[in-house]
C-alpha cells in the first residue's frame, strides 16, 4: 500500500485451526508443522511444585509420614498421597510439563489415575495417544 491508497474498510484474515476438549474445556488447535505456543498447565505445574516439595519435606524428616504433612497442609492423606505420586513421573515427562510442551494426553486427571512405575511405559502411555 502506498500513502495515496485508501485503507479497506475489512481486513480478511484467515487462520487454520481445529476445536479440541482438552481436561473438560474446548481449546484450539494448529495444523501440523505449524509453530505452537507454549502453553504451561497451571494446575499441572502447581500439582508438581506441590508434590517434589512434600517429598523433600519428608525426606528431610521434617514430618515423618505423609499423615502428618497432610494435617499440617490441612488436606486429605489421600489428596497427599495422590500427588506425591507426581514424583515419580519420568525426568523428561517433567521437564516437558514445565517448558509448557507436554501433550494433550498428560492431564492433571489422568496423572491423579495409577500410572506405570517404568519410565519407559509412561514414555509410552503418554506420548502415542
Amino acid at each position: 500500500m502506498s500513502r495515496g491508497t485508501p485503507i479497506p474498510e475489512t481486513v480478511t484474515l484467515r487462520v487454520t485451526f481445529r476445536i479440541v476438549k482438552r481436561g473438560g474445556r474446548k481449546e484450539m488447535r494448529l495444523p501440523e508443522g505449524a509453530a505452537a505456543p507454549r502453553q504451561l498447565e497451571n494446575a499441572l505445574v502447581k500439582a508438581l511444585a506441590r508434590a517434589f516439595r512434600w517429598k523433600r519435606m519428608l525426606d528431610s524428616g521434617e514430618f515423618t509420614t505423609i499423615a502428618e504433612l497432610a494435617q499440617h497442609e490441612g488436606i486429605a492423606v489421600s489428596y497427599v498421597t495422590r500427588v506425591l505420586r507426581l514424583t515419580l513421573l519420568a525426568p523428561d515427562i517433567v521437564e516437558a510439563i514445565l517448558d509448557g510442551k507436554q501433550g494433550p494426553q498428560v492431564t492433571l486427571a489422568r496423572l491423579r489415575e495409577p500410572f506405570a512405575e517404568y519410565w519407559r511405559k509412561q514414555q509410552a502411555d503418554f506420548s502415542h495417544e
